[in-house]
């Protein structure tokens, strides 16, 4: 610390007789031992702290480990504990073959999952309502209904929704489809919150703020799957709109569910080939809009890689290579929806942690895009426990 010398500061003079002493000094002004005010030090932030702890003691498997939320069917908790122990996932979605009675079963069944009790998985569900839902009390009004209703009305239903979901133990609703068509031929037209931009934004805005603090939502399916009636479970549906179009259209409702502090934002199976002739979840063009565009700082998470795979294009018949050019485009959790035997789904997780970890070693995928996407799980799997 730097302190100011006192002014008048008074030198003394040395008397030539011999024998003579000094003259004594002045006493010091009081500005003279007056210190300047200590700085007190910034708080430290414990989550950010954690994360930094926790990260530091991961090696670069376990980093890959960390963004994959998979499946493994049944009720079994021994079954389903040591999936998880075995993977290290650090996530899972809960779907139909997951459920066994009501809420209250669900819940034992995904306190299972967890292997540290310090530290959870992120457990996420489909729950739409309607026809797309994994839980079986959910009599709530769903996209077809709620379309007919003032905005406020799906605030209602997703409050109620997240509830039940919470009660479950689930800390995610994969629910919110941000989609817009007015089609009724597209695939995904009854499941829309609005049919046009505008009223589809209002209802995702609305369904964010029911879900707010009481389950993490996710708007899905990014960028929209509105401009194809193609079902990207089995192809890769596609458009040739072009950016200036879709940024005053389709990504309105995400623009203003991510206003509105959704937690998580799904990247869609399918291509805005005018943007990026990849589908939008292997595109780092995409997420760089996602990010860059439209502000987002939330989980980036892939709809289920399995459908890649399902789309029938030779291009993605390797689930390794899908998962390499999903983490290198900047997602942060890779979603499979998993049979309990590889050969069922085609896909081997171990495999998968394997190939993603040699693409990181290899410097094909950069460490410090690995690094930010585990720190985000981090944060979320923290912030749920």
């Amino acid at each position: 610390m730097i302190r100011r010398a006192a002014a008048g500061l008074l030198v003394v003079g040395v008397v030539a007789a011999l024998g003579a002493c000094a003259a004594p000094a002045a006493a010091p002004s009081p500005s003279a031992t007056t210190a300047s005010p200590t700085p007190s030090p910034t708080p430290t932030d414990p989550v950010k702290a954690e994360i930094d702890e926790r990260l530091a003691q991961l090696s670069v498997r376990d980093k890959v480990a960390s963004l994959m939320m998979l499946h493994y069917p049944g009720t079994d908790g021994a079954a389903l504990n040591g999936f998880m122990a075995s993977t290290g996932a650090g996530g899972f979605i809960v779907m139909g073959d997951n459920v066994g009675g009501g809420v209250d079963q669900i819940a034992a069944t995904t306190a299972s999952l967890t292997v540290d009790p310090t530290l959870p998985p992120l457990v996420a569900v489909d729950q739409e309502g309607g026809y797309v839902a994994r839980i079986d009390e959910d009599d709530l009004p769903a996209a077809e209904q709620l379309r007919a209703e003032p905005a406020e009305a799906t605030q209602a239903a997703f409050r109620g929704r997240a509830d039940l979901i919470a009660r479950a133990g689930i800390d995610m609703n994969f629910g919110i489809v941000a989609d817009v068509t007015a089609d009724p031929d597209s695939f995904i037209f009854d499941r829309v919150l609005g049919t046009t931009p505008e009223d589809s934004a209002a209802r995702v805005e609305q369904a964010v703020l029911g879900e707010s603090g009481v389950t993490m939502s996710t708007l899905k399916h990014f960028p929209g799957h509105g401009r194809s009636d193609s079902d990207s479970h089995v192809s890769v549906p596609s458009t040739d709109v072009g950016f200036d179009e879709w940024r005053a259209t389709d990504a309105l409702p995400f623009e203003r569910g991510i206003a509105a502090k959704a937690e998580a934002v799904m990247f869609g199976h399918l291509a805005y080939t005018a943007v990026d002739p990849q589908p939008a979840s292997l595109s780092t063009r995409w997420h760089e809009v996602l990010r860059d565009d439209l502000g987002f700082d939330g989980l980036a998470v892939t709809d289920d890689m399995l459908m890649l795979q399902h789309s029938g294009v030779a291009e993605f018949q390797d689930p390794v290579e899908n998962a390499v050019r999903a983490v290198e485009a900047g997602n942060d959790v890779l979603v499979y929806v998993l049979a309990a035997d590889p050969e069922v789904s085609g896909v081997d997780p171990i495999a998968l942690v394997d190939g993603v970890t040699a693409a990181v070693e290899t410097g094909r995928i950069p460490m410090e895009t690995l690094d930010d996407a585990a720190r985000r799980v981090l944060a979320a799997r923290i912030a749920a426990r």
